[in-house]
């Protein structure tokens, strides 16, 4: 056929209406008699409820109603995934609140105001109890158990059976406790719901307006949580202000608005506000790893031992698996490791939920391996690009099983670093910083890079499409994943458009309603074009095949003669006359009574693995501990692209959101569980002005697990550029003995760790000995865990 589509850079067709302000939001959808719903929310993270009145709140003007757990009376559920199948979540709390932010009263009214004016009527009291706030203390025998029956906090673990015999063949270990902080999610729209029952929209279906990234997800969690048929309830995402990861599943605050539509038969709504956002929307990362590198002396690695503790936060947030399932999966990373040992706990604590963000799991994986890589360096005086080319998986090892018994697709690791090596001088940025130091100069230079493979489609593999074309020549695709700014509309239109030879101004597409798309795995896990671009493909592909069988029976031709036209529609090879357009087939089919469409339920073999290779450069103010990124380079492999355009863009937004981590980004508690960043007054969230113009380069090494042979890129640059970051803050100080520094590396915690500049002191800091708590957990193997182990967030 002629020249493809794919391949090449195309603007995005969905950009316009966003551009012109013709989105269309939850919050901009109010249908007749809309009620408003507020909650009331614990100030405590840890407290006996001993009464709550709300007849004050009752009474004001243009209350529907005011809710408690008592009289609203919904079951526990899980919103995702169990972490800990024992501990359900009340979908307002009862009895004890477990953090602060915790809802505990619904408060319902005609208007926004009025429904926020009577929350503060209510009046609430309360027993202070004591809390557990830190991972690792709350899973000490000291720590309040937080949940009758759960020991020491424990919402799930495992110790591994070879913990012991990982480091037998090493000459040198490297040790490091790294801390892989909490994070908000900050999506620019927050969470919100509007729900129209079915009495109130005339129809069998009551209908579900939800800020969401899996829309079939919602029906059935709703589904199973009121004991209903999924059929029942309508679930339709409108545009959505971006997820993160953040929007999986569903929350208290959906349960309790559902319900409340139902008991008051008229369309209830919640939009959050910034400040719930910042405590209420499941936080992600939240980890405490102990890492052991066993090398020889060349610098070749003989071993790895991961103790590692998750934060599950309150009613154990699914992201508190995350730990024990994708950190677990890429731990052995782009390495050739001959042995690895990895035991993991996730604790229950007093404080917001953790879920997913950003790469869920993964860049949790790269960050403390690379860490441990630089720091085997730096201890054995090798240069961390070479020790790293020492260990590298090599490209003609795929596919390849790691000792965690991840079996990666495919992958030129030394390929992408070389690339990375070619666009940069690294020896310059090396002598540069060589002048730095021998002048003493105030502001250093430090060089990071890291070098990581990621799991995409890890959990979902599964994906419908649906493509049709009309009579009057266009198309219309309807897909099971539900995108909110990954650029799905353009790169599923650019496949039909490849397949069929359709403009793309042609070809409308269909998302994320449940009463149109009957199935779909949503979007999460970077999934979206390699399971829904190919079942896109499937169903173009199809509708392909049964247009040359009517073109050819219409044109009296062999159905392997006919081909699409460089003009649109199908032609008879070397017979330019033969030709039937698109809007002539499918009239032709119409008539027929079998139109040109077809349905395609795509099946992945397996998750994929994108990888690739980052480098930092960084300026740190020795007197003021300022950091100041100056560039990052990155070369992020995602298999075959299909658009540049959008694969840049993925890439950008991954690098600045790891960025962000690597520096500024943390969600901090005090002692006794009160947010200390619940706004963006507090909460370090960097804006364009502080981050440098990025390079992005790609590397395209196919999977063999799909026709596109695409992978994924929507997480990649979280994953690659944090450790690159952290590795060029340490980088820079490693010549004042400073072997560590945990994130986020703020100016404080970077002048503290010159200030007490001597490599004794410093090699000791980086590493202490986990608590007693992976003595007592079972062997893997003899537990099944936690549902949070394989799941695309």
């Amino acid at each position: 056929m002629p020249g493809s589509i794919l391949g090449t850079s195309v603007l995005r067709v969905e950009d316009p209406a966003l551009l012109t302000g013709a989105g269309t939001y939850v919050d901009t959808m109010s249908p007749e008699s809309t009620a408003h719903l507020v909650f009331v929310r614990s100030p405590y993270a840890h407290a006996k409820l001993l009464r709550i009145d709300t007849s004050e709140a009752e009474a004001a003007p243009g209350v529907l109603g005011v809710f408690s757990a008592d009289s609203l009376n919904l079951p526990p559920f899980h919103g995702f995934a169990a972490l800990n199948k024992d501990v359900p979540r009340p979908p307002l709390a009862k009895e004890v609140v477990q953090f602060v932010g915790d809802p505990l009263v619904a408060v319902v009214a005609s208007t926004r105001v009025a429904a926020l004016d009577a929350a503060e009527l209510v009046a609430i009291e309360y027993e202070p109890m004591p809390s557990a706030v830190d991972m690792e203390y709350a899973l000490t025998a000291n720590a309040p158990e937080l949940y009758g029956g759960v020991t020491r906090n424990i919402a799930a673990g495992y110790r591994d059976p070879g913990d012991a015999d990982v480091l037998g063949d090493a000459e040198i270990v490297v040790r490091g406790r790294f801390e892989n902080q909490r994070v908000a999610v900050v999506p620019m729209e927050g969470n919100a719901i509007l729900v129209v029952p079915n009495s109130a929209n005339g129809d069998r279906l009551s209908t579900v307006y939800i800020s969401t990234q899996m829309p079939h997800a919602v029906a059935d969690l709703l589904a199973g949580v009121f004991g209903i048929k999924a059929s029942s309830i309508r679930v339709v995402a409108p545009h959505v202000g971006g997820a993160f990861g953040g929007k999986a599943g569903i929350i208290a605050e959906h349960v309790v608005a559902f319900a409340l539509a139902d008991r008051l038969n008229r369309p209830v709504k919640w939009v959050e506000s910034r400040s719930e956002n910042m405590v209420a929307m499941p936080q992600g990362r939240g980890q405490v790893q102990y890492v052991e590198l066993g090398l020889k002396r060349d610098g070749t690695f003989t071993g790895l031992r991961c103790r590692m503790v998750g934060d599950g936060g309150a009613y154990g947030g699914f992201g508190g698996g995350l730990v024990l399932g994708p950190t677990r999966a890429m731990a052995q990373g782009v390495y050739r490791i001959p042995k690895v040992a990895y035991s993991a706990v996730a604790a229950f604590t007093n404080t917001s939920p953790v879920g997913a963000f950003r790469g869920a799991g993964r860049p949790e994986a790269a960050a403390f391996l690379e860490r441990i890589v630089d720091m085997a360096a730096d201890e054995l005086d090798i240069d961390p690009v070479e020790i790293r080319r020492r260990n590298l998986i090599s490209a003609d090892a795929f596919p390849v099983t790691t000792q965690l018994g991840t079996t990666y697709d495919s992958g030129d690791y030394q390929g992408a670093l070389d690339k990375l090596l070619a666009v940069v001088d690294y020896q310059e940025l090396r002598q540069e910083q060589a002048k730095r130091r021998e002048r003493g100069d105030v502001v250093q230079l430090g060089i990071g890079v890291a070098t990581y493979v990621e799991i995409t489609a890890g959990g979902g593999q599964n994906e419908y499409s649906r493509v049709e074309v009309h009579p009057d020549g266009s198309a219309t695709i309807d897909v099971g994943t539900s995108a909110h700014g990954q650029g799905h509309a353009t790169s599923f239109a650019m496949i039909v458009a490849d397949r069929l030879g359709i403009p793309l101004e042609q070809i409308q597409f269909r998302q994320s309603d449940t009463a149109i798309i009957p199935r779909g795995g949503g979007t999460g896990g970077s999934r979206s074009l390699q399971i829904g671009g190919s079942a896109v493909a499937g169903a173009a592909t199809l509708v392909l095949d049964a247009a040359k069988k009517l073109a050819a029976q219409q044109m009296e031709a062999a159905e392997h003669d006919i081909v699409v036209a460089a003009t649109g529609g199908l032609a008879v090879a070397g017979v330019p006359s033969a030709q039937l357009s698109w809007s002539e087939l499918a009239a032709i089919a119409a008539q027929q009574e079998q139109p040109l469409f077809a349905t395609f339920d795509f099946k992945q073999a397996s998750a994929t693995f994108p990888f690739g290779a980052h480098l930092s450069v960084v300026e740190v103010d020795t007197q003021t501990g300022k950091v100041t990124p100056v560039r990052h380079v990155a070369v992020d492999d995602c298999g075959r692209i299909l658009n540049p355009l959008i694969v840049n863009g993925q890439q950008h937004g991954g690098i600045a959101e790891g960025i962000a981590q690597a520096l500024w980004e943390a969600a901090v508690y005090d002692q006794d569980g009160n947010p200390l960043t619940a706004t963006l007054a507090e909460y370090a969230m960097p804006s364009a002005a502080e981050l440098p113009s990025f390079e992005t380069f790609n590397t395209e090494t196919p999977t063999p697990y799909n026709e596109l042979g695409a992978k994924g890129i929507g997480e990649s640059g979280t994953i690659g550029s944090t450790p690159a970051v952290q590795n060029a803050v340490v980088d820079a100080l490693s010549y004042l003995g400073v072997r560590h520094i945990d994130m986020p590396c703020t100016p404080e915690r970077v002048w503290m760790s010159i200030a007490s500049a001597d490599a004794a002191s410093l090699a000791s800091s980086a590493w202490s000995e986990p608590g007693d708590i992976f003595t007592s957990l079972p062997i893997r193997g003899a537990t099944s865990g936690s549902d949070a182990e394989a799941v695309d967030i």
